[in-house]
């Protein structure tokens, strides 16, 4: 079959995009408003782009045709915030962050959770969380109906049990987002490839 996106609606267009991209990890993102309260929201636009620096990037859509998400106004007021990622035992508490509360109100206290502060950025991260990246602005951009967020890590919080000799991560397995609406998948199931290179091909 061959779909234009062009003749089919938003709706059509992003249960396509969101079923075929997959899987796609969760953002778990942690921000202040002007207020002082602590929004949690989680977004499966997301991806790490750079290594040097250190860079995250997000995709926020917008509340509706005129306004940002509590999530995105954040940012960009106060240009800090933090990834936070989710493993399987905190489905449930980022399912409940998802539903559209007022910005009065914090998600965190909704979900049982508890905010814990940051040593570089003054946005607290989720203290269940096994892995946390403080980030700092560096760029936005306006694509279509959502805004791109380009976060630089400072700060990497990784639960002690995950970090091996060298930096090696064992026995993190946080959530993916597979269809839209809500079907999400497990990351223990492993398989180890060791990459190609050019002279062990032409060798053979």
């Amino acid at each position: 079959m061959n779909i234009d996106p062009s003749q089919q609606s938003n709706a059509d267009n992003y249960k396509l995009l969101t079923n075929l991209v997959v899987p796609r990890p969760i953002a778990w993102v942690t921000s202040v408003n002007e207020g002082g309260v602590v929004n949690l929201a989680p977004f499966s636009f997301f991806n790490a782009v750079s290594s040097d620096p250190v860079q995250l990037v997000i995709s926020v859509g917008v509340r509706d045709v005129i306004s940002l998400k509590d999530t995105a106004t954040n940012i960009l007021r106060s240009g800090e915030f933090v990834v936070n990622m989710v493993t399987e035992e905190l489905m449930h508490a980022m399912n409940i962050s998802a539903a559209d509360f007022p910005p009065t109100l914090s998600e965190l206290d909704a979900a049982s959770l508890h905010a814990t502060p940051c040593d570089k950025v003054k946005v607290p991260r989720v203290a269940e969380s096994l892995v946390s990246f403080e980030c700092v602005l560096r760029a936005h951009l306006p694509v279509g109906s959502s805004t791109l967020i380009v976060g630089e890590v400072v700060m990497m919080h990784v639960a002690d049990h995950l970090v091996g000799p060298r930096f090696h991560i064992n026995g993190f397995a946080p959530i993916g987002r597979l269809g839209s609406p809500s079907t999400y998948c497990r990351t223990n199931d492993r398989l180890e490839l060791a990459r190609s290179s050019y002279d062990a091909l032409i060798k053979k």
